[in-house]
């Protein structure tokens, strides 16, 4: 095959395979067999091999790098990365609710307010920059500012889009995460192997994320949703905001709803909090968001937080452990503040070994002596 033929069926075969990939990772369809897919892969990984010059940045065979890298170079995000205030009452929510109409009606804004409710996916929020289409640049949230350049590992997720489905220019955020099953199996390995069992697939996933080797990424079966076209584009809506990633070719989750009261907003979160295990992912709340773009730009931000949007948390899990011994701990004020130890209790997917107690006084009302069975209880992130 001469080099001009070569460039045509390498063309064809990278459309073929991204075709499959939309099918598959965003449509929820598959058209043709893993094994035909793989052939098709194999194909054109052998014409590269065979035409080097051919190779380019989208092709499905640049998922998996060659070398691990020295380390992680620091990106410094163009758009701010914001953490979300949390609620875990139908009061605090329905508080909420009134300071968002309050705020819009000083604004001048009068009507009904519409919502978004999506689910809270528990993995690792990562930032997606494209230019004229092609995956530029992949980074971890970091301080909200500066994130680290995790590109190398990204791209081996094959829910992520090498190339868009458009020429399009931005930037776009979402939660990379391991499936509940992918730990179980990733875990077997690990006791097989003499290391230690990830207690989450979150911590699973980041850790992948975060190796310079990307091999080790592409072992671990991670996937990409994305919630968030953060800049590049006008959208009206939160609605149309999620409609358009998946027409761009993003993986996105398709549980959400639009509502017209903050009573279906307590609905949907009360909905999926007892569905919480129905999902191949994690989740531990609802995050959810004003509707319209432009209330969103009258209510902005506080110092960390949008306005415009609320995680409202599940409510929190309980177990029982033996309470081993107490010890204070001096604060940075001098305060002196009771830690409880504890035998080891998974909990949420963490193992917790320690917990704060609330004061001397809450002690002795309690009676708590060493030895004791306690209920720990987790509320919002351990």
């Amino acid at each position: 095959m001469n080099k001009q033929a070569a460039k045509e069926r390498v063309e064809k075969l990278k459309k073929e395979v991204e075709h499959h990939r939309y099918q598959y990772h965003v449509l929820d369809r598959q058209e043709i067999s893993d094994a035909v897919l793989d052939s098709l892969k194999h194909e054109l990984a052998q014409l590269e091999a065979q035409f080097p010059e051919l190779i380019t940045p989208d092709s499905p065979t640049q998922r998996v790098a060659g070398e691990p890298l020295p380390g992680f170079k620091k990106v410094r995000h163009d758009v701010a990365q914001w953490s979300f205030n949390d609620a875990f009452s139908e009061e605090e929510i329905r508080a909420w609710d009134k300071r968002m109409r309050d705020g819009l009606q000083k604004a001048g804004v009068s009507g009904a307010v519409h919502y978004v409710c999506e689910l809270k996916i528990d993995g690792l929020h990562i930032v997606c920059t494209y230019e004229d289409g092609l995956l530029k640049i992949a980074a971890t949230r970091g301080d909200g500012k500066v994130g680290e350049d995790v590109t190398h590992n990204v791209k081996t997720i094959e829910s992520v889009p090498l190339r868009l489905r458009e020429p399009a220019s931005v930037i776009v955020e979402g939660e990379v995460w391991m499936s509940k099953d992918a730990l179980k199996s990733l875990n077997k390995k690990r006791v097989k192997a003499g290391e230690p069992e990830f207690a989450n697939p979150r911590n699973a996933a980041a850790g992948a994320i975060r190796q310079l080797d990307p091999k080790i990424a592409a072992e671990r079966n991670l996937e990409m949703i994305f919630y968030e076209l953060s800049a590049g584009e006008a959208v009206k809506t939160q609605a149309e905001e999620l409609e358009r990633l998946r027409e761009l070719g993003f993986k996105t989750d398709h549980h959400w709803k639009r509502v017209d009261s903050v009573e279906e907003v307590i609905a949907f979160w009360r909905q999926w909090e007892k569905k919480r295990d129905t999902t191949p992912f994690w989740i531990d709340g609802v995050v959810v968001k004003v509707d319209e773009r432009r209330a969103q730009e009258l209510l902005g931000y506080t110092g960390k937080a949008p306005r415009f949007t609320l995680a409202l948390k599940f409510s929190a899990e309980q177990g029982t452990t033996i309470l081993k011994e107490v010890h204070w701990q001096v604060g940075r004020t001098g305060a002196l503040t009771p830690v409880a130890v504890l035998d080891p209790v998974a909990l949420a997917g963490t193992t917790v070994t320690h917990a704060t107690l609330h004061n001397i006084d809450e002690i002795k009302r309690l009676d708590v002596r060493i030895g004791d069975t306690v209920i720990v209880e987790k509320a919002g992130d351990i």
